[in-house]
């Protein structure tokens, strides 16, 4: 699959896979977003210059046309917005780990839940990925929310399996299963 991969959601929304013209504006979007985003996550406090985004890019560019990895950038009336992918793609399971963030501003829209059924619906249709995966900290109530929202069942809690910040949270674990040869 190449770099021009793009998942239609709406007649405004998009996911495009990554690639090296996404670069200024996901790395503008980080920076807007940091405070926000350290609370949940490590990596953007280590966000400091466009190139360290471009490094990430060209990471997860590389790891997305090995089937590794899968990052989408979410596009609404083509101004990037957030971020959706796989995480981790265990391709004998067929399971996928999903990430996701959106830009404060755009929260409460249905944007994510928009993009999520349209991401689930293309690999599943793929063959690619039969179980999604989605983890989140057990007091982070709206990512619990979405994986509710969208279908996903809670599997169990895993205890102190997220270190944030210096501290281990609880994380709670939800999957949806789909299987194509149902469908």
């Amino acid at each position: 699959m190449s770099s021009q991969e793009i998942i239609p959601v709406s007649s405004t929304l998009s996911l495009h896979a990554v690639d090296e013209s996404h670069v200024p504006a996901l790395h503008q979007l980080v920076i807007k977003n940091r405070d926000w985003l350290s609370a949940s996550m490590n990596w953007p406090l280590l966000v400091t210059r466009e190139q360290d985004t471009h490094q990430h890019v060209l990471g997860n560019m590389m790891l997305h046309q090995r089937g590794i990895v899968k990052m989408f950038m979410i596009l609404e009336h083509d101004a990037l917005v957030g971020v959706l992918s796989f995480n981790q793609i265990e391709p004998t399971n067929k399971t996928g780990y999903i990430g996701y963030w959106l830009d404060e501003s755009a929260q409460g829209k249905g944007i994510l839940s928009a993009s999520l059924q349209a991401f689930i619906d293309y690999f599943v249709q793929s063959g690619e990925v039969r179980r999604f995966v989605i983890k989140c900290r057990v007091d982070n109530a709206r990512s619990n929310q979405v994986a509710l929202r969208n279908g996903f069942s809670l599997e169990g809690c895993l205890k102190q399996a997220e270190f944030l910040n210096g501290v281990y949270y609880d994380q709670n674990i939800y999957a949806r299963i789909i299987d194509n040869a149902s469908q």
